[in-house]
């Protein structure tokens, strides 16, 4: 940015060069005086705009996949974005909870229908640069980008792209996510863990149901794309063309006879 530039900001501190000092703006935000001399602006930059990740039917269907293997399913309803620990509701989505949640056996604070332990939620909204609290800072939406995020981060996004759930892929995010088997078939953390057999064929089953969703939106798209058309009428064609009621319509779409 030059210097006129940034001084035309409002709210932003201006540096005043001396009028004998030529200065060039280099690739950082710096400037460089003819004499090699480089001035920092502290020039405060916008907040990065957060990262959105596509939600396609392949990465919906493993991000079902988690759900039900970390019990939050709850039939695909919004509901399962709400459940804490132990199967708890939280009162808002407007953060996330950070409460510990004690049962028989485990105690933990993880919440949401990925099941985000307050550290890794932490982490995720850095990464992101997403909000921390506010109006649906902890809402579904989030919530999904969150997850494809930690896919991504433990290098199986591209196998989940795949639209295949292999060992492989079940396996890189068993370290994320308790409940996912290793290629041992035990839970990372040797708790409770869900057979890879019934993970898969839950996968399959969702992305079958998700694909023929989509192939029905497109097609309803294309009907109604050939509706439009259909609806619009073809320009009638005077005919004979070198009759005289012709030549004049041809005279009347060129515009306005000149006047003497």
């Amino acid at each position: 940015m030059a210097p006129a530039a940034m001084a035309a900001q409002p709210g932003v501190p201006s540096y005043q060069l001396p009028n004998s000092l030529q200065v060039d703006e280099l690739a950082d935000g710096r400037l460089a005086s003819a004499s090699g001399t480089s001035v920092a602006l502290s020039v405060p930059l916008p907040p990065a705009a957060p990262r959105i990740f596509a939600i396609t039917p392949e990465r919906r269907a493993l991000l079902n996949t988690i759900r039900y293997a970390e019990g939050t399913w709850a039939n695909g309803e919004d509901r399962g974005y709400w459940i804490m620990f132990g199967g708890g509701l939280m009162p808002s989505l407007d953060r996330h909870p950070d409460r510990v949640v004690r049962s028989a056996r485990y105690a933990s604070a993880a919440a949401g229908a990925y099941q985000f332990m307050p550290p890794t939620w932490a982490m995720v909204t850095r990464s992101l640069g997403l909000r921390t609290h506010g109006p649906q800072a902890f809402g579904p939406h989030v919530q999904d980008q969150a997850a494809i995020y930690l896919v991504q981060r433990r290098g199986a996004l591209a196998l989940a792209d795949r639209g295949e759930f292999s060992p492989d892929l079940a396996n890189r995010l068993a370290p994320e996510w308790a409940s996912f088997p290793t290629l041992a078939g035990r839970s990372f953390y040797g708790q409770p863990v869900k057979r890879y057999d019934d993970l898969r064929r839950f996968y399959e089953a969702n992305l079958h149901q998700l694909r023929a969703h989509v192939r029905a939106r497109q097609q309803e798209a294309l009907l109604a794309a050939a509706a439009e058309s259909a609806k619009a009428e073809p320009a009638e064609v005077c005919a004979p063309a070198d009759s005289l009621r012709c030549r004049l319509e041809a005279l009347e779409t060129i515009g306005p006879r000149s006047r003497g």
